[in-house]
């Protein structure tokens, strides 16, 4: 089987026999999170879909979300300083699809995804800066969906009247408006996660599976 970024992302891809490399990211502290639940039974409809499945727990490999100052330093240099950071960097550009699973805390991203936003997605790799300073350039061409679970202790009233959706506007508009333009973007939201029954739970999960 061999890879054709020309297909649809949809439906079972080993019946179109399609290899689409999936990079899931996991940002979660705690082993018997919900997030890990909900990561496990995302992983696996995902293999059952056809999908070959690289997880990237960014908490058990330890990531580091700090950007150095070197980094930071070669930012608008010709060559960005991705000594640190290359098998990560590797990672982004080799996925054709790539899933998030992460809390919401603070109606915002746990530090250390942000920080592998701030650090992985960088100039050279998922952007270019424009000569002019200008509008940068997109570079994550290989890119063509990212899915996204995240849970919210909030009601989902809050989230989208009060705070205007925060979390979905910087990944769709400012991450993939500025570095995979044509990506389709899937975002589902677990509210009120406190107070879950497991029957909410694994009503959750069958809309994953329905809509992923």
């Amino acid at each position: 089987m061999i890879a054709n970024s020309h297909l649809p992302l949809s439906g079972s891809l080993e019946v179109q026999g399609i290899i689409v490399n999936c990079l899931v990211v996991l940002a979660h502290p705690l082993k018997n999170s919900l997030c890990k639940h909900l990561t496990e039974k995302t992983i696996a409809h995902l293999k059952k879909q056809g999908y070959q499945v690289t997880v990237k727990d960014l908490y058990a490999e330890n990531f580091n979300p700090v950007l150095s100052t070197s980094e930071r330093e070669s930012y608008y240099k010709e060559q960005f300083d991705d000594l640190q950071l290359e098998s990560d960097i590797a990672q982004l550009k080799q996925a054709e699809s790539l899933v998030l699973i992460f809390p919401t805390w603070w109606f915002s991203f746990p530090a250390i995804l942000k920080g592998w936003f701030d650090r992985v997605w960088a100039p050279g790799h998922a952007y270019e800066h424009a000569s002019d300073y200008g509008p940068i350039k997109q570079c994550l061409s290989n890119l063509k969906e990212m899915k996204v679970v995240t849970t919210l202790g909030s009601p989902w009233w809050v989230n989208t009247f009060i705070l205007r959706n925060p979390v979905k506007k910087v990944l769709k508009l400012a991450l993939l408006g500025a570095c995979a333009t044509n990506c389709k973007f899937k975002m589902l939201t677990l509210y009120k996660s406190e107070k879950l029954t497991e029957s909410k739970v694994d009503d959750f999960i069958g809309k994953i599976e329905s809509k992923f």
